[in-house]
């Protein structure tokens, strides 16, 4: 059966559920409901749903520091390098957010850190930009590619955390 039989199949009003199922999976996402989140993937609804600008539940969770239904996510098989509609990934969200421990939970899980996502800016640069210097070292210290520029601005953030 093609995929277009199948969905002249299905109702307006099953569409709408659908939809709404999958706006409260994003909300769950962004407040940190992991269990009944985990319950809603279990019963199959993809790990890797995203919204009208291609966050995924992964980056949802990750951006807004919820470190459990992150790691539930990964756990599932969500896809940690997957970008968004504007070509960032998660690591980059969590990177310009400042949250170490979970930059460290998405690294430890695969997330490219020299990734580029957009006008050649990786997590690393936009932990520089705006300042997050822990998360910056960190990333620095587990990067393939030890550059001037992370070697200097890891230098230079770390003059500026001590004053």
């Amino acid at each position: 059966m093609s995929e277009n039989s199948f969905s002249n199949q299905i109702s307006d009003e099953e569409k709408a559920r659908f939809n709404e199922l999958c706006q409260m999976a994003l909300n769950f996402a962004r407040t940190n409901e992991y269990k009944t989140l985990g319950k809603m993937i279990d019963a199959g609804l993809d790990v890797n749903l995203s919204n009208d600008k291609g966050d995924t539940l992964l980056m949802l969770a990750s951006y807004n520091a919820n470190f459990e239904t992150t790691k539930m996510l990964l756990e599932k098989g969500a896809l940690v390098d997957k970008k968004n509609d504007r070509g960032q990934t998660p690591l980059a969200g969590v990177a310009f957010k400042g949250n170490l421990e979970i930059a460290k939970l998405l690294v430890e899980n695969g997330a490219n850190i020299d990734e580029n996502n957009g006008l050649g800016m990786t997590p690393y640069s936009f932990a520089v930009m705006f300042g997050r210097s822990e998360v910056a070292s960190y990333l620095a210290s587990k990067s393939k590619n030890k550059s001037l520029f992370k070697k200097l601005s890891s230098k230079l953030l770390n003059l500026f955390k001590k004053s």
